[in-house]
């Protein structure tokens, strides 16, 4: 699901609606928009997909990392929780996009709340990563390096997420890269490496201990 989440995240909008956006042209992405509704639906059923994916993983990895420090992974379980429904309800300015392709000049502004929508949410998973890489880097049955890429990964997001809002000219789509990095090694670990189960149940055992 970790990877349904990436590989949508990325290759989702490429397909749907950045084919349908012409940059500085509010005219014509209404257009385009209009003349491909279907399209721009499927993007948003995409990105609804994406976050449906998101609860168990988020679910998922709270029991995974619970044992190491509850505290701490309540925290990134909220922060997560908090980023998902954020994106989710900024799927109303695509809605509100594809309602006023009448008025190029809304479907504009659509567009705009839905990319600043996305930045906010992604605060929340930036600080969600931070918790997760701490939980991961102290485990002990997960290796400390793939909790220090993730860690990266959020700092990336807060930093990408911080400059659209605070200053729009600087960001740029490069600062993610290493988010992209640390999420793709990390579900890719659990899918083929997982985890010392042994490890984990003495985690859990000295945990229900205490």
């Amino acid at each position: 699901m970790y990877l349904v989440i990436i590989v949508a995240g990325i290759v989702g909008p490429l397909l749907t609606r950045d084919r349908l956006i012409v940059p500085q042209d509010p005219g014509a992405t209404a257009h385009n928009i209009a003349a491909s509704p279907e399209l721009w639906r499927l993007g948003i059923a995409v990105d609804v997909v994406m976050q449906l994916c998101d609860v168990p993983v988020m679910l998922i990895l709270f029991l995974l990392l619970s044992p190491v420090n509850r505290y701490v992974a309540l925290l990134a379980l909220l922060f997560n929780l908090i980023q998902t429904a954020t994106l989710v309800a900024n799927q109303l300015p695509l809605v509100a996009a594809l309602l006023s392709t009448d008025q190029p000049a809304l479907t504009d502004m659509a567009i705009q709340l839905y990319s600043y929508g996305e930045a906010l949410g992604l605060v929340f998973f930036g600080f969600t990563l931070l918790a997760e890489g701490y939980l991961i880097r102290h485990s002990g049955y997960m290796p400390w390096i793939l909790g220090l890429l993730v860690q990266i990964a959020g700092v990336s997001y807060l930093v990408s997420s911080f400059l659209l809002l605070l200053a729009p000219e600087l960001a740029n789509i490069a600062f993610l890269i290493p988010s992209f990095v640390g999420e793709l090694s990390l579900a890719l670990w659990l899918l083929i490496k997982g985890f010392d189960a042994s490890k984990w149940e003495l985690r859990v055992s000295s945990t229900l201990a205490t």
